[in-house]
């Protein structure tokens, strides 16, 4: 595992108007671990993860990526890093097959102006058999048709298809079956096997301590506590999500 994270926040704020979303939040993700983002609702961690791929770029603190200092002021900016983000609406076309939902907005074109279709479903077949992804009959499925377990797979591969270094999972188990949350985990841990950072943000604290390496809990905007997942409980994580020390709330006087 690389000594140098590949993504470290210091001292990162956010704020809304008169609402401090997020109050100097550290972060540090390594190559090769899952690292959890737990909290409560209003935590902070959408805000995070937004200013992290770009779209509320942070008011202050350093962004440090592969161990260089830099400047994110848009999702280009964070894509170009090779940042990648699966929301938990998945965002995916349903009218559209596997292949043109994995390289939708980046198709590959042959003169004059007609898709490349080999070329393509062959980057697709490569990508889902490098993740393992056996659940898919045929990249040329109609994702109408697909469960939300391969919904997430063809997701999940289109974020990781290319340069991605660091991939955001928002929620990708939510309204998932047992079975199908089974093959998701599974599908998170072998990103970290192939060397990619992953950031997992979930409520559900039992696919947490099934696939996470590591474990930050925001309250209220602030990082509240760190975990080693093998050196900590369940109970001790929830401890921290209702009741984590915060050194001080916004708006409110010292005593």
């Amino acid at each position: 595992m690389a000594d140098t994270p590949i993504l470290e926040l210091r001292g990162v704020s956010k704020r809304f108007g008169a609402v401090e979303a997020l109050t100097k939040v550290d972060f540090t993700v390594r190559a090769g671990d899952v690292q959890a983002l737990v909290g409560d609702n209003g935590a902070g961690k959408s805000t995070l993860i937004k200013g992290i791929a770009g779209i509320y770029p942070f008011d202050e603190g350093d962004f440090f990526f592969s161990g260089h200092k830099v400047q994110v002021n848009s999702p280009r900016e964070s894509a170009e890093l090779g940042i990648k983000v699966v929301y938990q609406d998945l965002a995916l076309a349903d009218n559209l097959d596997v292949v043109a939902n994995m390289f939708l907005g980046r198709e590959e074109i042959n003169p004059p102006w007609r898709l490349n279709e080999a070329v393509m479903e062959r980057e697709a077949i490569k990508t889902l058999a490098s993740l393992s992804v056996t659940t898919l009959r045929s990249v040329r499925q109609i994702i109408a048709g697909l469960s939300g377990g391969q919904r997430q797979a063809v997701a999940i591969a289109r974020a990781v298809m290319g340069d991605a270094k660091l991939v955001i999972l928002d929620e990708p188990t939510a309204a998932l079956g047992v079975a199908q949350t089974r093959q998701v985990l599974d599908l998170v841990r072998r990103l970290a096997e192939k060397g990619l950072a992953v950031i997992m943000i979930s409520h559900n604290l039992h696919d947490i301590f099934e696939c996470a390496d590591r474990i930050t809990v925001l309250r209220l905007g602030h990082n509240v506590a760190e975990y080693v997942r093998s050196e900590t409980n369940q109970q001790e994580v929830v401890q921290a999500i209702t009741a984590g020390k915060i050194s001080n709330v916004p708006g409110m006087k010292e005593a």
